[in-house]
């Protein structure tokens, strides 16, 4: 994680809040908050969790040094408080799903329990965390969808959001993609970086094949030559095609041409007959210029011979549906489950901590989730969220829990998850998906229910309120 002082890296008020508990004598109380979203990206089905390594990175490292005690005192904060937050550690608690996991809106998908300050002061940093992360995960999943075998790379760091791009690319291979072309999300998180050459490269030469014949010798096993400076079909292929040759009477190969403009399906058809009408089956096609899963899922329809997709915009920037809407909202103060009430009933939260069980269908895909009381048996049924007379026997099914403490007063206690780990976890999870709730279009909605008891518990804290 390269954010190493991530304390003030927050929203004022999470600040304000904390020193108005600490001013009122309230610091000490114990809550809990649960992290969740209400509805899913890109009008899909699924979310694939992501974060969770840099967030546990966040907690590692939070503290509040000299120098931002020093601007929270220019800013006005009461002596008082800046000498609590001087020896401030997080000493509480975090349970979470995996890394990877396949998730669904209003799940408690990770919960922090500890004193208020220690719980709400994480607030910000938490969100702008896990959001950011879940949705380029998910996008890069439902990418790699499209595109089935064939390879994917982030190209995308030039159009990310500033450092963001260090969180996308790590979150895209979470999500499913081969590399990235970022060498230093390369260097910090072991991902195999990738990549081609500019247009600029090319106009810097006298003449096209030229530029291919230089990069060639420096580069003999590792060249992909970018075919569309001047004219693709013309001037582009049979250059690569006449550098691939003399690459062959001096014992390398070339790997590839890339396609960055055009018609893609077209170029790519053209471009494949003439190297094969040349012997060099063996070259590559790779193509980027704004793709995104649906440009994918076109030119794979229409039989592109494409073998490696560069995706850069449509995948970093979440370029259709820009931000996941998760929220973190209180469960419980001092041992006593709370809730948010709203006018819209889908808003209303889910009081005191809770449990999030997964059933299986006989041959190991998801049936459905249930979310339960954390100290109640694991349900025999559970019922529709909102539809009170809708519900669901799940008492003869396999099941498991998908929380896990991740952090125990204040003590990690996992490893943080490699990307390499977490992006296994997540395509085996992912498979588990029936293909009703991964389409495009239409997905089936995944059912998710809760148990009688917190369901009752709910309608009581409603009508008390």
């Amino acid at each position: 994680m390269i954010l190493k002082k991530p304390a003030l890296y927050t929203d004022l008020y999470e600040l304000t809040m904390a020193q108005g508990y600490f001013l009122s004598g309230r610091h000490q109380q114990t809550a809990s908050f649960d992290y969740f979203f209400r509805s899913l990206p890109f009008d899909g089905g699924y979310v694939v969790f992501a974060g969770l390594g840099d967030l546990l990175e966040i907690i590692r490292y939070f503290r509040f040094h000299p120098e931002e005690l020093e601007y929270l005192r220019s800013q006005g904060f009461k002596e008082e408080f800046l000498s609590f937050l001087k020896d401030f550690e997080f000493k509480g608690s975090v349970y979470s799903v995996k890394e990877g996991e396949i998730v669904f809106p209003n799940e408690p998908i990770l919960r922090v329990e500890g004193t208020i300050v220690e719980a709400q002061i994480l607030e910000t940093v938490l969100l702008n965390t896990l959001n950011f992360a879940s949705l380029i995960a998910t996008k890069a999943s439902r990418i790699k969808q499209a595109a089935g075998d064939h390879a994917v790379v982030d190209f995308g760091l030039r159009r990310a959001q500033g450092l963001g791009g260090l969180q996308a690319s790590k979150a895209s291979v979470i999500g499913g993609f081969q590399g990235t072309s970022n060498v230093l999300a390369g260097k910090m998180d072991d991902i195999p970086i990738n990549g081609t050459m500019a247009h600029s490269w090319i106009q810097s030469f006298e003449d096209e094949l030229t530029a291919f014949r230089t990069y060639a010798e420096h580069y003999p096993d590792s060249s992909i030559l970018l075919v569309d400076t001047y004219s693709t079909l013309k001037k582009g292929v049979p250059n690569a095609i006449k550098v691939a040759k003399e690459l062959e009477e001096k014992g390398h190969k070339l790997v590839g041409i890339r396609l960055d403009s055009g018609d893609l399906a077209y170029f790519a058809r053209k471009s494949r007959q003439m190297m094969d009408d040349a012997g060099l089956e063996y070259v590559k096609i790779a193509a980027s210029n704004q793709l995104d899963e649906h440009l994918i899922k076109s030119l794979l329809d229409q039989g592109a011979p494409i073998d490696l997709f560069g995706v850069g915009t449509k995948l970093v920037t979440a370029y259709d549906d820009p931000a996941l809407d998760g929220v973190y909202k209180l469960s419980s103060i001092n041992g006593k489950p709370t809730l948010k009430i709203s006018e819209n009933e889908e808003k209303v939260t889910l009081p005191d901590s809770k449990k999030i069980i997964r059933y299986f269908n006989e041959d190991g895909s998801f049936y459905s989730d249930g979310i339960a009381l954390n100290d109640e048996e694991n349900p025999s049924v559970i019922y529709h969220p909102y539809i009170a007379h809708r519900s669901t026997i799940v008492s003869e099914l396999e099941s498991e829990e998908l929380l896990h403490n991740v952090v125990n007063k204040g003590e990690i206690m996992i490893d943080p998850p490699t990307v390499q780990e977490s992006a296994e976890y997540a395509r085996m999870r992912l498979s588990k998906l029936n293909d009703e709730h991964k389409r495009f279009d239409n997905p089936h909605v995944y059912k998710v229910g809760l148990s009688k008891k917190l369901r009752e518990l709910k309608i009581e804290l409603i009508q008390n309120a």
